[in-house]
């Protein structure tokens, strides 16, 4: 029996373990955390269709009972290396047939951007703490009241050349409007703000949901650069920032400011593609070609598949992992 080993237990991974396994072949998932589709279950709804993350998850993770599956959490892999004789890898002193590399990605630390206040001021917190807020039906200001006025800011560690990532996070966009969107289903009355350099939205149905933002829901949307934010007397936000529509400088105190946080290669994408010599751009891992050989690698019997090589929306990662998944199945009925 063939026996490959993919790294790490998000929906990219599940997905092609699953399917290698369904096709007889012996594979083992390792994932570092103890639980795995941890960049899922963080999230309340997924756009378009407002789908609830959690029954998304555990259709997913009923995949991990494939007969031929085996699970190993818990388990940070540390050592990726070819063997040439085999034509196999070494993965954590285990042999393998081949590898599928799927790691995934990390979002962006937003202390690295001090002038936008994250861990200095309250009332001032990343797009994912927001996702929490919105899962537990439970959005309140720094005293546990009802805010009057939230805004949301657009990349946050995405197309910023100070932090040094000039690439666009493709998901930020649409997780803005959609949690705007969350917000005044939740809270009518609220006054929802929302700033953006351009809005970029990538798939179906997501520029009828920015339609629908304004003329629905009345989501005011600015296009301009926040420059600053900081705290004022009675623990609200002050922001300063251009209209850059307009041409004029505007302050606006709200009562909590949502930075949109972009997607970075996570820290095991970073060590194992150095480690593996697939180390690419940010980070992220390097495939052959980004057209007609996206899941192959440099290196014989290396496969990857999502957002271990770009960000990628759920259905992408998932679309990408079966094609990885017949990739390394044709790897090894030649072999």
């Amino acid at each position: 029996m063939k026996k490959v080993a993919i790294i790490g237990a998000g929906p990219a991974g599940i997905e092609a373990a699953s399917l290698l396994a369904a096709q007889g072949v012996d594979a083992v998932l390792y994932e570092k955390e103890q639980q795995p589709l941890h960049n899922l279950t963080d999230k309340a709804f997924l756009f378009p269709n407002f789908a609830d993350a959690q029954e998304v998850a555990e259709k997913i993770l009923a995949k991990l009972n494939t007969p031929g599956l085996t699970l190993k959490a818990d388990t940070e892999v540390t050592q990726l290396q070819p063997q040439a004789a085999s034509n196999g890898w070494l993965v954590n002193g285990e042999a393998f047939d081949a590898v599928l590399l799927t790691s995934g990605y990390t979002t962006f630390d937003a202390h690295r951007k001090e002038e936008l206040g994250y861990g200095i001021y309250p009332g001032i917190h990343t797009s994912l703490e927001m996702e929490k807020m919105l899962r537990e039906g439970k959005v309140v200001n720094t005293i546990g009241e009802m805010p009057r006025r939230i805004a949301f800011l657009q990349c946050v560690g995405s197309r910023d050349e100070k932090v040094g990532n000039h690439y666009c996070s493709k998901l930020c966009c649409v997780t803005a409007v959609k949690q705007a969107i969350e917000v005044k289903k939740l809270m009518p009355q609220c006054e929802v703000y929302v700033f953006y350099m351009d809005l970029r939205m990538w798939g179906q149905h997501f520029e009828e949901l920015y339609r629908q933002a304004q003329t629905d829901y009345g989501i005011k949307f600015i296009r301009g650069r926040i420059s600053e934010a900081g705290g004022t007397f009675d623990r609200k936000v002050q922001i300063k920032a251009e209209d850059t529509l307009m041409g004029r400088p505007l302050k606006l105190t709200v009562d909590l400011f949502v930075l949109m946080v972009g997607m970075e290669a996570s820290r095991g994408t970073r060590n194992l593609g150095a480690l593996a010599g697939i180390a690419g751009e940010y980070g992220f891992a390097q495939s052959v070609d980004p057209h007609i050989a996206d899941n192959l690698t440099a290196q014989n019997g290396l496969f990857v598949a999502g957002s271990c090589k770009r960000p990628m929306t759920l259905t992408d990662s998932l679309t990408d992992a079966r094609s990885a998944a017949f990739e390394v199945l044709k790897q090894l009925l030649e072999n």
